[in-house]
Parts: C-alpha cells; structure tokens; sequence
C-alpha cells in the first residue's frame, strides 16, 4: 500500500470525478482508475460506488478515509522528523486552537523561539479534538485544548483560566444597565460555536431549542469586527475583548440574573 494510491484515494474522496481528481494530481485518468482499482484488490473491499453522474464512497470508503489521511500525515510527519535532523537539535511540535493560541500562546513561543535558535518549531492551528487525536497518532509534541485529557501515558495541566464576557459595540447604549437572561434571546446574538465543553452547553442553553440565529461563525477572534459593525451581542473569552474595551470599540455587559461559567483551557504531553 503506496502513500501515491492513498493520495489518490483521498483526492477522489474529495472530487468525487476522476478526471478532476487526475487534473489535481497532475496524472492520466487512466492512472487514478488503475491505482483506486489496486488498493480495492489489496485491501478486499470496494471503496467507491460508481455510476455515469457520480463516484461515492462506500461504507467500507468512509471508514478507510480516516485511516488513508492519517497514514499520510505520519509519513509526512516522519520525513519532515528526518530532514530537521541535519540543521536543528529537536523539534517542538506544538497544537493549539486558536482562541487559546491568539489569546495565551503567541509571546511563550515566541519567547522559546528566541531562547532556542537550534529548535525547529511546527505550529498546528485546529480544534480540541483534531489535536488530541493527533498527538495520540505521535504527531503532535505538546497540544493546548479546551478539552482535558486524562489518559493513561499522557500528562494534563490546567494552562490557563479566563473570564466569559458578554460584549457588544462601544456605541450600543440598549444594555448600559445591564441584562437578564429573559432578555437575551430577544437579542441581536452573533452565535460563536465555542467547542469548549461546559461553556459551550452554557450558551447553547440560554436560548430556546433550534434556536435559529442571524450570525453564526467558529472561531471567537474573528467575531470582533462583526459586534462592532453590526451592534450585536455575544459571548467571547475576556482576554480577547479586552483590549478592544480598553480601545472603547466595545463595552461589556453586566449580567443581571445568571452568571457565565470559566473558561479553562489544558495543556497536553506524552508522559514520555
């Protein structure tokens, strides 16, 4: 099982066209049939269902898929591991996602960068879960999750606490006296899908179920231009509202009735 017919593989699980998967590779379309139709034959199992309009995995497709991509990244990985042997010492392989990297991690590193000039330093921006898998797979040194991890090899340490805050724009005038929870939900909230565990189920539970909001994103940093633009309110983690409180481009809201819970954020590494 070469790494080229698994590229492959993952290229027409992605396109679902062989011709467009053979134009990304750069490679005869006749070269994608006969490498799909070789890891079928090795591994006993059809991997894709064909017809005239379309090509989709099957059941036994699917489940390869997760096996096919992390196969790859740990050759990758370990190439990569190889190389740096002959110009740099160690290297760190770090995982964060990026609240905890934008609000906490950023001067660390670059501090540790500058301390030490002989270490390669790999940066991985992801979600708990991805990364938690990832050093699991050996790919990751150290990772930075919302989400513990207790598990027999690995060592988990409380990182860093921070504060939830209810924002809005400098300009918004509507909540200077602060606001209920009864309020909340006839609100202008821009919903941020926080992955982090008991805060996440505490936002998801102040509103009514399916809860159809009129702003949805992922990611907490990016959420800033939005409060500000469009005088909507929301949750984000207090280290990042700050200073753009203290800039006045945004006021945080005083609760009136409920409390927001913590936010903590861990640190993860191999025991050995």
């Amino acid at each position: 099982m070469d790494t080229q017919s698994l590229q492959t593989f993952i290229a027409l699980a992605q396109y679902r066209n062989f011709t467009k998967t053979a134009d990304s590779l750069f490679i005869a379309q006749s070269t994608v049939t006969n490498r799909i139709a070789e890891l079928e034959k090795e591994i006993g199992k059809p991997l894709f269902a064909r017809n005239r309009r379309k090509v989709t995995l099957t059941e036994e497709g699917e489940i390869f898929l997760t096996y096919a991509k992390r196969i790859i990244e740990l050759s990758e990985a370990g190439l990569k591991d190889i190389n740096s042997i002959q110009k740099y010492t160690n290297t760190m392989r770090i995982g964060s996602t990026n609240t905890i990297y934008e609000c906490h991690l950023f001067p660390i590193i670059k501090d540790y960068m500058t301390s030490h000039p002989e270490s390669a330093v790999k940066i991985t921006i992801g979600h708990s879960n991805d990364l938690l898998q990832a050093i699991q797979d050996n790919l990751l040194d150290v990772v930075y999750s919302y989400i513990p991890f207790y598990h027999a090899g690995y060592d988990c340490q409380l990182f860093a606490t921070d504060n939830l805050a209810l924002v809005t724009s400098y300009d918004n005038n509507s909540y200077n006296d602060g606001i209920s929870q009864d309020m909340l939900v006839q609100t202008n909230y821009l919903y941020c899908n926080f992955a982090l565990q008991e805060v996440g189920l505490f936002i998801k539970e102040l509103f009514p179920p399916h809860h159809q909001f009129g702003f949805e994103i992922d990611n907490s940093t990016k959420l800033i231009p939005y409060l500000i633009a469009f005088h909507g309110i929301s949750f984000v983690p207090e280290s990042i509202a700050a200073p753009y409180i203290a800039s006045k481009q945004l006021k945080q809201i005083s609760l009136l009735d409920f409390e927001a819970p913590k936010i903590n954020c861990y640190r993860i590494t191999r025991k050995a």
